[in-house]
């Protein structure tokens, strides 16, 4: 799908808020043995300058990423568009979806920033599963974590470009964008279709 200017985010910190919430995002790289990809869960930093991730040592793409340019990709939910769905006629089926891109170069973090690392991202993702009690590393045994740390290595990426797309039908009418909304319920899209409702705009492409 074409990145239109249309459908760029109006606020400046959607996609990072996206980025986080979503936090999972697949890492692409060209290598001498070819394009990869891996894909990871990520910890953005609180100035949304740098983006960190970590990947087992035996991932294709691991021994190549210290120093060379990567694109990270998170993805959050899309779906088809029928063009049954608009009053108005003349339409086509189309895709709505939501991806931040992000590029920059990786470096390799050292032990202790893989570590602060890790405890930041299960901080993050356990404080949503409360009223549960955190889960933290100190009830590991310390031999154990270390063997299990020792086999994943971590990376940070300083970002230089971010290409957000939000493509919500932002291009269509306020009535014919509740009427796809509607259709997205009705087949399973629920998540989507409240995107669509709480993000969508009137904003015509450039």
């Amino acid at each position: 799908m074409h990145p239109s200017p249309a459908f760029r985010p109006k606020e400046d910190d959607l996609a990072a808020l996206l980025v986080r919430e979503i936090g999972f995002a697949a890492l692409f790289a060209t290598t001498p043995d070819g394009p990869r990809v891996a894909h990871a869960p990520v910890v953005l930093s609180n100035d949304a300058t740098t983006l960190q991730f970590h990947l087992a040592r035996g991932n294709a793409l691991t021994k190549h990423l210290d120093g060379t340019l990567v694109l990270a990709v998170v993805q959050g939910p899309d779906a088809y568009v029928s063009p049954g769905w608009y009053a108005a006629a003349d339409q086509v089926p189309t895709w709505n979806y939501i991806a931040v891109e992000m590029e920059g170069a990786a470096r390799r973090l050292d032990d202790a920033e893989l570590v602060a690392q890790l405890d930041t991202l299960s901080a993050q993702h356990e404080a949503r599963i409360a009223p549960a009690a955190p889960w933290t590393r100190d009830k590991m045994d310390p031999a154990i974590f270390g063997r299990m740390t020792g086999a994943i290595i971590g990376f940070e990426m300083r970002i230089v470009a971010w290409r957000p797309t939000i493509k919500l039908s932002q291009n269509k009418p306020a009535e014919e964008r509740e009427r796809v909304a509607a259709g997205l319920d009705a087949t399973g899209h629920g998540a989507l279709a409240q995107l669509m409702r709480h993000l969508g705009g009137d904003r015509k492409p450039a």
